[in-house]
């Protein structure tokens, strides 16, 4: 929006779990003054510790601050949040002009876009930049951040991005939200793909912690594998990727494609197993407790439909 834009010294952090929590602690580790505020406010007041300042509302938490990251849970509860009751008294209408919006969470591109058309409106700038790398990344600054709109802002909120992880500029408005799609394809694919090899090792007599430690290094290996395989072996399934978060994207994935007219067979039935899981009361273990709901499939003898 703006030609000179003024040096980044004040970061709001709207939602503190699971990642949110951790990025906005490393943001004050950088040097940022970092305020937040989250809908259960005991996981914000956790982090003054970390030099986190907490604000009674979303709408204080971003009045003077240079930059906006948003970090909610899915598109209904950002739009529900920036945009406020009827459009009127969120986030987006406290910000001042100048200031950027950053979108960090997991969203339709079309809410994506939609924020960003708002956020124009009020002379701000929008990036939707949703990450992966999970709590891990979060906590260590290794996220991979994919980073839609305007290349200048990317360019711009480049030291914002240095203490979170490693950004790319992968397009427009919405791009970012798009790319996160089709990571969390791929993401929840393999989880399950994992998940199918160490149940196919363990039936068929060997040891899946053994199996998982001779496929470390070969063709097999991925991040996935290597972080998620270890957590169905240990049977550690305390969320860093919660299920229902998993299934929320895959579905959202799925009806964009069908949109443009796309059959994802893989994807389909990727989801169908995720949704499964979710629907006997798995939703908020990690998306890597998917093993679970292949043994029951196995045990049941049917599918997972």
């Amino acid at each position: 929006m703006t030609e000179m834009r003024a040096t980044i010294r004040t970061i709001a952090v709207i939602g503190t779990g699971i990642m949110g929590g951790p990025m906005a602690g490393r943001l004050a580790e950088a040097g940022y003054a970092v305020t937040a505020w989250n809908r259960s406010p005991d996981k914000a007041h956790g982090l003054k510790a970390r030099g986190v300042e907490t604000a009674a509302t979303a709408q204080d938490a971003v009045r003077h601050a240079d930059v906006v990251l948003c970090m909610l849970s899915s598109g209904p509860v950002c739009e529900a949040v920036l945009n406020g009751e009827g459009g009127e008294g969120g986030v987006i209408a406290a910000m001042r002009p100048g200031s950027v919006l950053l979108v960090m969470s997991s969203i339709p591109v079309e809410t994506a876009v939609a924020l960003s058309q708002a956020a124009a409106r009020r002379g701000l700038d929008c990036l939707d930049a949703p990450v992966s790398g999970g709590e891990k990344g979060a906590r260590d600054g290794t996220l991979a951040i994919m980073a839609g709109g305007p290349a200048d802002v990317v360019g711009h909120l480049a030291p914002v991005f240095a203490p979170l992880g490693r950004v790319t500029h992968v397009g427009p408005a919405g791009s970012g939200a798009l790319t996160k799609l089709a990571n969390q394809l791929i993401v929840a694919s393999t989880i399950c793909a994992v998940a199918e090899a160490l149940t196919l090792a363990e039936r068929g007599g060997a040891d899946p912690a053994k199996v998982r430690e001779a496929l470390l290094g070969g063709f097999a290996d991925s991040t996935v594998f290597k972080q998620h395989g270890l957590r169905m072996v240990e049977r550690d399934f305390k969320p860093g990727g919660p299920a229902k978060y998993q299934v929320k994207d895959t579905s959202t994935a799925l009806g964009f494609a069908r949109h443009h007219g796309l059959r994802l067979p893989i994807s389909e039935e990727v989801d169908r197993l995720f949704q499964a899981m979710v629907d006997h009361g798995d939703g908020d273990l990690d998306h890597s407790a998917v093993i679970l709901e292949l043994q029951r499939m196995n045990a049941r003898g049917d599918s997972p439909a």
